[in-house]
């Protein structure tokens, strides 16, 4: 697979990702390399890793705990600390080597430790190759609420392999395939319609799909690198989805959600609120109902948990003079930005996604 360019780094695939980080590491003059790993990628994917790097520079390894309650301002201290106490300088590089909270984390403490050092993505689930290492954002959440804390800020490059995909556990997996998805639903229709005969989320039928998936993201990235109109389609799913998320993060009763999972519902309802806002069609509402709930089940979401998620939605990082934003959908590739949403009509699409 060839490299994809973008305006400020290139993203690489598989084995051309270790030719093109050893000729990077070669040619900039590095003090010392930092890798920051959880303790999933620590044992898994780390080993493989380092095996493929050929440096005389000191790396040092630094390892935080997985899962996304993790992503907080508490842990980038922790992160910062270990940086300072290793002596890392303004010509240190970091290595984010993990899904979406080890990219986002990583990301967003390099590009504050000593007003910024270099960092490099290295993805290795399936969500954080299409989507969460894609694009510069970085950051961590805010007690529950997702994403609050940030930067926009790009890697010197991304390494996509998808060979780390084989760690993952089935659940990890499905969690990527909701923002593939999505990229179908708001881009290409020909892209949407592969997923529906997508029988099982394996490595190899999936490496063609992961390559246009981060082309899709690009593509729009590049056009409005900076979330003010046409990359807030990205968003789609995300308004509800984020509350969702946010709302079994939180509630110790709950089980918590991955972030895909709680997206696939989040797609749904602002798919039949589109049906009600922006026209689109209820016969293929229902078919990506079904598509979605055939990929991620259907998690029920009871009648008395759904007013606190609405209550959420006032925190949404897409908010703009305290008004709410949704994404909906004209029709595939067609989205419209900035659409306002009444509770009721949310009450309703919920009605409709645990039906």
């Amino acid at each position: 697979m060839n490299s994809i360019t973008t305006s400020n780094y290139l993203i690489h695939f598989n084995t051309t990702c270790y030719q093109e980080i050893n000729t990077h590491l070669k040619a900039v003059n590095y003090s010392k390399i930092f890798v920051l790993v959880d303790q999933n990628t620590h044992e898994y994917c780390l080993p493989q890793f380092l095996s493929n790097l050929e440096t005389d520079l000191n790396i040092e390894i630094i390892e935080i705990e997985a899962g996304e309650v993790n992503k907080s301002i508490e842990t980038c201290s922790g992160v910062w600390n270990a940086l300072s106490e290793l002596e890392a300088d303004r010509k240190s590089l970091m290595i984010n080597l993990g899904g979406g909270v080890i990219t986002d984390l990583g990301g967003f403490v390099a590009s504050t430790f000593k007003r910024g050092i270099s960092f490099i993505q290295v993805p290795t689930t399936l969500l954080a190759m299409v989507d969460a290492s894609i694009g510069g954002k970085t950051g961590v959440d805010l007690g529950h609420l997702k994403n609050q804390i940030g930067v926009i800020n790009t890697s010197e490059m991304v390494l996509v392999d998808t060979s780390f995909l084989k760690t993952l556990p089935e659940n990890q997996m499905r969690s990527g395939l909701a923002e593939m998805l999505k990229h179908g639903l708001i881009y290409s229709q020909d892209y949407w319609n592969k997923f529906t005969t997508l029988e099982k989320s394996h490595t190899d039928d999936l490496d063609e799909l992961i390559y246009e998936s981060i082309e899709i993201k690009n593509s729009i990235v590049e056009k409005d690198p900076h979330e003010n109109n046409l990359r807030k389609t990205l968003n789609y799913g995300h308004t509800l989805g984020h509350a969702i998320e946010s709302y079994y993060l939180s509630n110790p009763s709950k089980t918590p959600l991955l972030h895909g999972e709680a997206i696939a519902i989040g797609m749904i309802l602002a798919t039949y609120i589109s049906t009600k806002l922006t026209g689109f069609s209820k016969d293929e509402c229902n078919k990506i109902k079904d598509t979605i709930l055939t990929i991620f089940g259907q998690p029920k979401i009871s009648e008395e948990d759904i007013i606190p998620i609405i209550d959420l939605l006032k925190f949404d990082k897409k908010n703009e003079h305290g008004k709410i934003y949704f994404v909906l959908l004209e029709a595939y590739g067609n989205s419209k930005i900035n659409c306002q949403v009444e509770n009721n009509l949310i009450l309703e699409a919920f009605k409709y996604y645990n039906s």
